[in-house]
């Protein structure tokens, strides 16, 4: 990715009413997120829609091991050991977090998020519901126009998905989207958000390099 359509990609989200940040490295990323961010939103409640992204920057470790000392409740909504029933109420209750992290299948550089889910949780907390959001997006993930950004979601990112967390569906074994019928099927729920509303709701933390799917 140039450093061209980054900067524009940049000036875009920022146009769109995104807070935009970009970090070299996931561990400036963390810094931007724990040094600039953060200090401007109030205590509360604390949650995410799993990112790989966001896992690489080291901030959900910092959300958990320093809630009490930061005021933080952090809401674990992926938690090894508790039941699917249990984690599933906790992710309907991260909706009405004061902070929800996640990362984006793809962003163009127009400045327009792009997301496709399995249930529903990960969109629905960047697009309403918790009154701040923080996003964390690799450059790879940057495409030119909504068209681009579906494909991109389709062709890579639900596959590989698909397979990293074992679903038994086609794509997994194959690679390949056949817009398959199968009980498994991780790809439910669209959402493409144009703008932040309101303004400055969502902050995004634009990574150099290759990260997430």
């Amino acid at each position: 990715m140039t450093d061209a359509l980054v900067q524009q990609t940049l000036k875009s989200l920022k146009k769109n009413n995104f807070k935009a940040f970009f970090a070299e490295s996931p561990e400036r990323g963390r810094k931007i997120i724990l040094e600039d961010i953060l200090p401007g939103i109030g205590p509360g409640v604390v949650s995410y829609g799993d990112s790989l992204t966001l896992r690489a920057t080291g901030v959900l470790e910092d959300m958990r091991e320093n809630a009490d000392s930061n005021r933080w409740d952090f809401m674990d909504t992926f938690e090894k050991g508790v039941p699917g029933q249990q984690l599933l109420e906790r992710r309907r209750h991260a909706l009405l977090a004061d902070i929800f992290f996640a990362g984006t299948n793809a962003l163009t550089y127009q400045g327009q998020l792009v997301n496709l889910d399995m249930i529903g949780n990960r969109v629905g907390g960047i697009v309403c519901g918790p009154r701040h959001v923080i996003l964390t997006i690799g450059t790879n993930k940057i495409v030119d126009g909504l068209d681009q950004a579906m494909t991109r979601v389709r062709e890579k990112a639900a596959p590989l998905n698909a397979r990293r967390i074992g679903a038994e569906t086609p794509c997994a074994k194959t690679g390949e989207c056949t817009d398959c019928e199968s009980p498994a099927r991780i790809c439910n729920v669209w959402s493409i958000t144009e703008k932040s509303r309101p303004p400055g709701r969502i902050s995004v933390v634009l990574i150099q390099g290759d990260f997430g799917l």
